[in-house]
């Protein structure tokens, strides 16, 4: 078989493209470097209870990724092929979110992620249950998978379904690699950017202009389903 005529398999198989992934890739690289309940539950409880605490906590945060992504791969297709406007409107909302996580990031007097909040000793069960309650209630998480992660499906590539499968390992294997840094690095790195402000700002100026470029990206960007008609 020759490689012009294994390619339209490929489109068939539902694979997603290299932009997508790349795309899908940065936007999780990004988001996941911004405080949020996630970072700020697991630094918070690592630092606090230990690293062994932060971990079993992140695998409830595991565990919320997982049930997004089982919805994800269950309804997108709805979303394209269903209510237009709905779609539509949760971009905007998507769009006006990451605006405002963008100005969190950059606005003057900003409380870092770093200076814990007070959290008592829980048990393990319980670790794990507030881990993934957390996430599952995570804002930046819902607004990823209903309106950033559909930007990245081609419905001429086959499978809708397939590509959310794969676009959510993306974003979920490079959330956890990051979060579980934090987690084992939380208290070194609370004293190192506590001495160092000026560090924490930089933070804020480079994370701020990646949200607020992604929000612009989306506020602007048509559905994928108002193309392909």
């Amino acid at each position: 078989m020759t490689s012009s005529e294994r390619a339209p398999a490929l489109y068939r198989d539902g694979m997603i493209s290299v932009t997508a992934g790349v795309g899908m890739a940065l936007i999780a690289f990004g988001l996941v470097l911004t405080p949020g309940p996630n970072m700020i539950y697991l630094v918070s409880r690592s630092i606090t209870q230990g690293r062994a605490a932060g971990l079993v906590s992140l695998l409830g945060v595991a565990a919320g990724f997982a049930v997004y992504l089982a919805a994800a791969v269950a309804g997108i297709a709805a979303v394209f092929a269903g209510v237009p406007l709905a779609y539509s409107a949760l971009r905007v909302a998507g769009a006006g979110y990451l605006l405002y996580l963008a100005w969190q990031a950059l606005r003057p007097g900003g409380t870092s992620v770093f200076t814990p909040k007070d959290l008592p000793a829980d048990p393990p069960r319980r670790l794990f249950v507030m881990g993934f309650v957390t996430n599952l209630l995570n804002p930046k998480i819902a607004v990823l998978y209903v309106t950033l992660l559909p930007q990245f499906i081609d419905p001429d590539r086959g499978s809708v379904a397939l590509q959310s499968l794969v676009l959510g390992a993306i974003q979920i294997t490079i959330a956890l690699s990051i979060n579980c840094v934090w987690v084992l690095t939380a208290s070194t790195l609370a004293g190192f950017l506590g001495r160092r402000p000026g560090w924490l700002r930089a933070q804020g100026y480079v994370m701020g202009g990646v949200l607020g470029a992604l929000a612009v990206r989306l506020a602007t960007e048509r559905s994928r389903t108002a193309l392909a008609r």
